[in-house]
């Protein structure tokens, strides 16, 4: 594998970078002997970009997510926050460092403690940061409520009394409270219905335009890293098969794998809503089991 598909050439020299993985390998135990998760995977994140990390279930994109957030410590290799290396730093010189990276999960039912509510949710780094007056600390979870859209009098709500999307919301606004230099979001639409994706897509976005804050986005879902990300890296099979430009990657791929990913995609048996017209030419001439209703696009 070269330099480029697995290293940091398509990163320009001296670019800020918040965070720079190199040469991560994970192992997992499993019956007297181990699985290799990733391996030997390498790339960089430059403040204030979008790097989305994509590829098929299993493939190794989840645990390098777990990796950088350090909910499990890697076998070998560096993780690089802000050129230090947290990969296995102890837990109590790993503290100071926590705040830095959050995680927005990919379920939003689960990733939330249904006995709270928002308010104490989202209050709870607050607390960390040192925010000791209850006055400040409900201050301060409205003021990210109403960031990701959601009304003040959601605050006193438990999050059995929202929608997938509003959870995730509450996540979002939760992991903002940290004040991050680096927001990793897991899968963090991929358990929303396809409307309330785009909205979330389009928080994120905007928080980024008015903080400047750096993402890595975890996804199976060419379509959303195709609209959030600058820059992507595909992988297989727990390695780095190709990576560069978001937009070069996508229309010209070079690994055989990103091009299957890529006609998976296109595929109009798996598409919903509006059809570019050669997808609606190829579904003419494929053999259907009944109707199938599609709007071409204009």
């Amino acid at each position: 594998m070269s330099k480029a598909q697995n290293g940091s050439a398509n990163t320009p020299a001296g670019q800020d970078l918040v965070l720079s993985v190199r040469n991560l390998t994970v192992d997992y135990a499993a019956h007297r002997t181990s699985f290799r998760a990733v391996d030997d995977v390498s790339f960089d994140v430059p403040r204030g970009s979008t790097v989305a990390i994509v590829g098929e279930s299993g493939c190794g994109k989840s645990t390098i997510a777990k990796a950088i957030v350090r909910l499990l410590t890697p076998t070998s290799g560096e993780i690089l926050l802000n050129s230090q290396d947290i990969a296995r730093m102890p837990a109590r010189q790993l503290r100071p460092f926590r705040s830095k990276v959050q995680m927005v999960f990919q379920d939003p039912y689960g990733s939330l403690d249904p006995h709270l509510t928002a308010e104490d949710i989202v209050a709870e780094p607050l607390v960390l940061r040192g925010i000791r007056s209850g006055r400040e600390r409900r201050a301060e979870a409205a003021k990210l409520i109403d960031q990701v859209g959601l009304p003040v009098s959601a605050l006193g709500r438990r999050p059995a009394e929202f929608s997938g999307g509003q959870r995730q919301r509450i996540g979002i606004a939760r992991a903002l409270a940290a004040k991050p230099e680096l927001l990793v979001c897991d899968e963090a639409t991929s358990a929303l219905d396809v409307s309330v994706q785009a909205q979330v897509l389009e928080l994120l976005a905007d928080i980024q335009r008015h903080s400047g804050l750096t993402y890595l986005m975890i996804s199976h879902n060419l379509g959303v890293v195709r609209e959030s990300s600058s820059h992507v890296v595909v992988m297989s099979k727990g390695r780095i098969v190709e990576q560069g430009p978001t937009g070069e990657v996508l229309s010209r791929p070079k690994d055989p794998y990103t091009r299957a990913l890529r006609a998976a995609a296109l595929d109009p048996l798996t598409m919903t809503g509006r059809k570019p017209r050669e997808l609606v030419s190829r579904l003419n001439v494929m053999p259907q089991d009944g109707p199938i209703q599609m709007e071409e696009a204009s």
